[in-house]
């Protein structure tokens, strides 16, 4: 789904290993966009075709009830869910990497915020060996330096690597499927954790933010000292009404329509 390219634009300032980039709605962008983005941060929390099968046996009333149960109802939630979800899906259609498990649909609870890396992208290299993308996101209505240093702190633990809690629940899950590249791709990553084989050079970094702000210097700063072992992200999802763009997008989500 070609999500961004109907809503933003975006600027790619890259030098070498480093690539700082920053996206800002169109005009029109998120008119263009609302029913898909809608539709994407539903599937985020549940199936859609389990959400459809609700609406089909229930009707929309209870259907509806069912979904609202699994959403975050707090600002804090919903502001970290939604940074998540967006960043998935930027991952998944301008790095050309999967994100194999949609982790939220996973919580234990509907405000709890789940521990491990916050998005893991997987690939292949040329030579057909596992790629993987280590990602931390964040929302704020005003982001700020502290902010991006908790962010590159998270990124640089377990020396750089994915946290093996993180791989490890990616893997269980695409173990369990009845695709046999998911299962292939599963004892890879499971692989991953008992022998570190994947070096720095196959372990890309991310860290994307989502702020009603301008991106301070301090995102960029953060970048340029970021360790060149590695690819390095760094993105900038501007939305200036950040908070009432939130409190719409749930609104939305939560209403699957009348019976």
């Amino acid at each position: 789904m070609a999500l961004f390219e109907k809503w933003c634009d975006r600027t790619v300032d890259a030098n070498g290993r480093r690539s700082y980039w920053t996206l800002v709605e169109k005009a029109d962008g998120r008119d263009k966009v609302r029913d898909s983005l809608i539709e994407t941060v539903r599937s985020h929390y549940d199936r859609l075709e389990h959400i459809a099968a609700d609406v089909e046996r229930l009707g929309y009333k209870a259907a509806a009830k069912i979904l609202n149960a699994e959403l975050p109802q707090g600002k804090k939630g919903r502001s970290g869910d939604l940074g998540e979800i967006v960043a998935t899906e930027l991952v998944e259609e301008m790095v050309d990497l999967r994100v194999p498990v949609r982790r939220l649909r996973y919580k234990d609870g509907r405000e709890m915020a789940m521990r491990g890396d916050d998005f893991i992208g997987v690939g292949e290299s040329k030579g057909g060996k596992l790629w993987l993308l280590k990602g931390e996101a964040k929302s704020a209505a005003n982001l700020n330096q502290s902010t991006i240093t908790k962010a590159r702190e998270v990124l640089n633990r377990d020396n750089g690597r994915c946290t093996p809690g993180s791989l490890l629940f990616v893997a269980k899950l695409l173990l369990e499927s009845d695709d046999e590249d998911d299962v292939a791709l599963g004892r890879l990553i499971r692989d991953e954790v008992g022998l570190e084989a994947v070096p720095p050079a196959r372990i890309d970094h991310m860290l994307f933010t989502m702020s009603g702000n301008a991106p301070p210097a301090a995102l960029k700063a953060d970048l340029d000292a970021a360790s060149t072992a590695r690819r390095q992200f760094a993105v900038n999802l501007r939305i200036e009404d950040h908070q009432d763009f939130i409190a719409e997008v749930y609104e939305e989500v939560e209403n699957l329509g009348d019976d």
